[in-house]
């Protein structure tokens, strides 16, 4: 047998083995990036193309969905869904609008023969309860000028000041692992610290107002940072703590307002004198409104906390702390420093919302200068989602709630508790993220599934050719 001497040639490809994208036309693409991709996908030739080739091993599996589109993460994010709960809650605040209202249920006794009577009588009780807690809370186009068409919105403001600054508080503690469900007693002692420092000293204008604010600040800041010590220390649970602390805040200003060092002179009823005009915020926009420099003061903290936050150390470690306690240990942070100084600024934030009660509001020190605004912070730090422009809008909406209310009731008879109503059924949305979602079908999770099992069949698929 003679030996052959003719060179071997690589033997020539299957047709049918060639990828799909070496036998069909293409853009033309660099050569090198070509020649490196193959290459590397087949190990120089020494092994077949995979299945899944390295050029989109970094991307998407071919045969798979596409990434999920930017217009679909923005309306199943956070923000859309708090404004979808609100939305819900305003739709079924108005189902209860109509139940109360008379001529619906004149109309409900002839459903069945005249249907639409009923509709209309339903959409016109809620649609003008609603135009009166806007006419209310924003804008009144009945009023005579433009001064009293904008003085709803400037209410609207006022009222929302203490529920800022107090949600601040909250948020701030929550952010952190905390529940700082004290802000209402942190309220109260800012007020009677910075009502004493209004009406018993007697100082120039600037000066006078600078120590009311400190003193308030400081009040609530010690009555918080009074249960961080506590928690931090002895374990003592904050919730706990901080609810005996409200009742003893309260006891202890109806206490006070029966001293002769509170109580106005030549006066049975607990009330305090009026705080000297050094000692009160300057009004905005003239005596025509009640806004004053207390609103500036809670945008002011706003940008503080969203700062502490985002941007510092500290506001690290409360996040960190928040997050996973035993972790922010082991990393080296000190808990027990940050759970101490994080109640304590909480306390302050919150006791700016007292200063802004007895020195822009009222003037005066009374047993309701906390009213509910420190139990309505935590509701207003749950609709924020814990962040400070989110509390910052949520204490906005609720001093619109708060503000239109009244108006409400006035021109259509709606009970004011609706409004209470609502105010609950959006917490409940808020607190249940997913029922929104599946209202509204913008449920993520199905998405991902059906994502998940199509990106198994494409692989399977590619895997068996």
């Amino acid at each position: 047998m003679s030996e052959n001497t003719e060179p071997r040639s690589a033997p020539a490809p299957d047709p049918d083995k060639i990828p799909a994208a070496q036998t069909t036309e293409a853009e033309p693409e660099p050569l090198e990036d070509v020649s490196f991709a193959t290459s590397l996908d087949t190990a120089g030739g020494a092994m077949q193309p995979s299945a899944v080739p390295v050029t989109s091993q970094s991307g998407a599996i071919p045969g798979a969905p596409e990434e999920e589109s930017l217009l679909r993460k923005i309306f199943t994010g956070n923000g859309i869904v708090t404004i979808l709960a609100v939305l819900l809650a305003l739709i079924l605040g108005g189902l209860l609008i109509a139940m109360t209202d008379k001529v619906v249920g004149t109309t409900a006794g002839y459903l069945f023969a005249r249907p639409s009577d009923f509709l209309t009588a339903v959409w016109s009780a809620a649609t003008s309860s609603y135009v009166a807690l806007f006419q209310g809370a924003v804008f009144n186009p009945r009023a005579a000028g433009v001064a009293g068409q904008f003085a709803p919105l400037m209410e609207t403001l006022t009222i929302a000041t203490p529920l800022i600054t107090a949600g601040l508080g909250v948020a701030l503690a929550f952010r952190a692992g905390l529940f700082n469900i004290g802000a209402q007693g942190q309220i109260i002692m800012a007020g009677i610290l910075a009502s004493w420092v209004g009406f018993a000293l007697h100082l120039p204008l600037g000066l006078h107002l600078l120590l009311v604010l400190v003193a308030g600040v400081v009040g609530g800041a010690v009555w918080g940072g009074i249960v961080g010590v506590l928690k931090a220390r002895t374990g003592a649970h904050e919730v706990i703590v901080t609810i005996m602390f409200n009742y003893i805040a309260l006891y202890f200003l109806r206490y006070l307002l029966d001293t002769e060092l509170f109580q106005r002179p030549g006066e049975s009823t607990p009330i305090s004198p009026v705080l000297d005009p050094s000692a009160a915020y300057p009004l905005l926009f003239g005596s025509q409104y009640r806004l004053h420099l207390g609103f500036l003061l809670a945008i002011a903290a706003t940008v503080f906390v969203s700062w502490l936050l985002n941007r510092s150390t500290l506001g690290f470690e409360f996040r960190a702390v928040g997050a996973n306690p035993k972790a922010a240990l082991t990393a080296g942070i000190n808990v027990s420093r940050a759970t101490i100084l994080v109640m304590t600024i909480a306390g302050g934030l919150a006791g700016l919302a007292g200063v802004a009660q007895v020195a822009g509001t009222e003037k005066v020190l009374t047993d309701g200068v906390a009213a509910t605004y420190g139990f309505d912070a935590i509701t207003v730090a749950l609709l924020g989602r814990s962040s400070p422009w989110g509390t910052f809008a949520a204490g906005l909406l609720f001093g619109a709630f708060r503000a239109g209310a009244v108006q409400m009731q006035i021109q259509t008879g709606t009970p004011i508790d609706i409004v209470l109503v609502v105010q609950s059924l959006i917490v409940l949305f808020i607190a249940a993220p997913p029922l929104v979602r599946a209202i509204f079908g913008l449920n993520p999770g199905k998405k991902k599934a059906a994502t998940a099992g199509k990106t198994k069949q494409a692989v399977t698929t590619g895997g068996a050719a």
